[in-house]
């Protein structure tokens, strides 16, 4: 990179760090992707309204719960037009509160919670939580919310565990995990009561909720040089922001396949829910589009066979102290560009057509990449994209940027990663850069 292309990763990595402040919950990653698109020229869709209002040459996004897709139409679009979708994911691992989660202990005031995701419990032990996500009311009114540092789960001081530096930390999520919010005593201790203050509404109109404890922890730039980004979330805002980025800055031309974004929740736990890649989201926007491009079922099939996806999630760069846990031979590094994420079981969706086409898009851009696989003794993740490509038969590729501490109440990556995975997706929803296929 030149001096001047860091200067620009530096100011996109801090770009990245606002917006994962401003985006605690997947519910509100999914508002401030939204007012993002807004202020770009998109046009908002609901789901319970007709379609028939879709034209060429326009832009649109709608919502599901934690989840968002975004298209660009061209003027040239026909029914049988392909796509080019770039997937993320907006959920992280985090402690979500419990029904009846305002609880006591031994003159302590508690949140009930239950992990969600693979969360690294160590990582949520000493650290400052805020609460963060949407509570419904009983008029079916959505309402986002989030606290300031609100609560904490202090881990065991070394006088009263002597053997844990010698045995390791054990840690049981139910007697463990539950973080302390304040001091007992008298009838005050009602979390829900705090939210609904912080909201503006009624307690008492709160008729069901989904909040996730998230790292109080402003994201910063770090390191001799500051060549890294520590943050809350990365896994998978960095995805999701890049997508949003490269989408609200699309110059969409004539004969242009359609571009399409889409941010899945629940990645972390599965994706099998309505809004997850699992469930019929992206299935249904796809089939009500070419509905109202005037595509008869065999044209869109005809556009799926020639469309491809990019689902971009984090991956694993090589750790400095843990090398012998990853792949002898293929080493990826952080600041060393994204990762092409290869399995042989399929637990990444990667074939020969996707890294070609993921290849010559990093050529475009003028982007190195590297390429991921799992030592043999340890198996991977997974991601949206073989679900996507199970639901959908498109040719999809697996791609993403490498981090450390991944599924850590704080992750890292380097500085330069996430601005080379950004120009890379301005390049995969380009129609510059031909599919092979």
């Amino acid at each position: 990179m030149t001096a001047h292309d860091h200067e620009a990763a530096s100011a996109f990595a801090t770009d990245l760090g606002a917006f994962v402040t401003q985006s605690p919950s997947s519910f509100h990653a999914v508002a401030t992707v939204s007012r993002t698109l807004l202020e770009a020229g998109y046009t908002e869709l609901h789901e319970a309204e007709s379609w028939d209002g879709i034209t060429t040459g326009s832009r649109y996004f709608v919502r599901r719960d934690g989840s968002i897709i975004a298209f660009d139409v061209p003027t040239g679009t026909t029914g049988t037009t392909p796509l080019r979708i770039f997937g993320a994911h907006t959920d992280s691992p985090a402690l979500k509160l419990k029904p009846k989660s305002s609880i006591s202990s031994h003159g302590f005031n508690q949140v009930g919670v239950e992990v969600y995701g693979g969360a690294l419990f160590n990582s949520f032990l000493d650290r400052d939580l805020k609460l963060a996500g949407r509570m419904v009311l009983v008029s079916g009114e959505e309402v986002l919310v989030h606290t300031g540092p609100y609560l904490r789960v202090p881990q065991l001081a070394v006088h009263l565990d002597r053997a844990v530096n010698r045995d390791g930390l054990k840690l049981d999520p139910q007697k463990h995990l539950q973080p302390i919010t304040g001091l007992a005593g008298g009838d005050d201790h009602d979390v829900l009561a705090d939210l609904a203050e912080i909201a503006g509404v009624n307690p008492k109109d709160i008729a069901g909720y989904d909040i996730v404890t998230v790292d109080a922890q402003e994201p910063q730039l770090i390191g001799a040089r500051k060549e890294f980004l520590a943050s809350a979330r990365l896994d998978n805002l960095l995805s999701t922001f890049a997508g949003m980025r490269a989408m609200a800055e699309l110059e969409s031309t004539e004969d242009a396949p359609i571009a399409l974004f889409v941010a899945n929740d629940h990645e972390e736990v599965g994706s099998a829910s309505r809004s997850g890649a699992a469930g019929p989201f992206l299935e249904d926007v796809l089939a009500r589009l070419y509905t109202a491009l005037g595509a008869s079922d065999e044209g869109r099939r005809r556009a799926l066979s020639r469309s491809i996806v990019v689902s971009s999630d984090v991956g694993h760069s090589i750790h400095p102290n843990y090398a012998e846990r990853h792949d002898p031979a293929n080493q990826p590094v952080a600041g060393k560009g994204p990762i092409l994420k290869i399995n042989a079981d399929q637990r990444y969706a990667t074939d020969a057509r996707g890294a070609a086409f993921w290849a010559r898009a990093c050529t475009h851009a003028g982007v190195e990449y590297q390429e991921f696989v799992s030592n043999n003794a340890m198996p991977c993740g997974s991601t949206i994209g073989p679900i996507t490509a199970t639901r959908l038969g498109m040719t999809t590729v697996d791609v993403g940027v490498p981090l450390l501490s991944m599924h850590s109440c704080r992750e890292l990556t380097a500085v330069t990663d996430p601005y080379d995975l950004y120009r890379a997706a301005r390049a995969v929803l380009s129609p510059e850069v031909p599919t092979g296929f």
